[in-house]
């Protein structure tokens, strides 16, 4: 992801972290496939570049950061197109709005809404448990199907890796 971002544009290169700095461990692409975890992992960059610390990057200003988490949004998402899964890619659509629409209302239940996606990412098993979310505030049901799917350790440290990397 870094090197791809680095060889796209010097601006890109220019915001990346120092190498013995970067944390390149995965937080929420162990809970699903892995043909889907650079794509996912891509996409999480960009909304640790958005609204939280980011392990690879560091923007020198806002307006920067707003063009390289679209940047790795954008990477992200054609990656998953890549693998013609249009149910996936809708999943992430839904995420990627979903969590503009909490950051926006300053609401909780990002961590169990990337948990959920991750590991349902493309079986179209979301729709319910993102209601709950969007129209009541309940993360709950998204916690419960993340994990049924994953496992609860797994899940556990999913959300304690992204509780770090979070920024209220």
């Amino acid at each position: 992801m870094a090197v791809e971002a680095a060889a796209e544009s010097s601006l890109w290169a220019d915001c990346l972290l120092p190498e013995t700095e970067r944390e390149r461990s995965p937080v929420f692409s162990p809970l699903g496939e892995a043909r889907h975890a650079l794509g996912l992992e891509t996409i999480y960059e960009g909304y640790l570049v958005h609204y939280g610390r980011p392990r690879l990057f560091a923007p020198p200003d806002d307006d920067t950061a707003l063009l390289l988490g679209d940047y790795l949004y954008a990477h992200g998402v054609a990656r998953i197109s890549a693998l013609h899964d249009v149910v996936a890619v809708a999943d992430l659509s839904e995420l990627i709005s979903l969590c503009s629409q909490l950051r926006a209302e300053e609401r909780d239940g990002d961590g169990p809404l990337w948990a959920a996606t991750a590991a349902l990412l493309g079986r179209g098993a979301l729709d319910e448990a993102r209601r709950a979310l969007r129209l009541h505030a309940d993360p709950a049901p998204l916690d419960r199907v993340a994990r049924a799917a994953a496992g609860d350790e797994a899940v556990a440290a999913a959300l304690a890796a992204h509780a770090r990397r979070r920024v209220s």
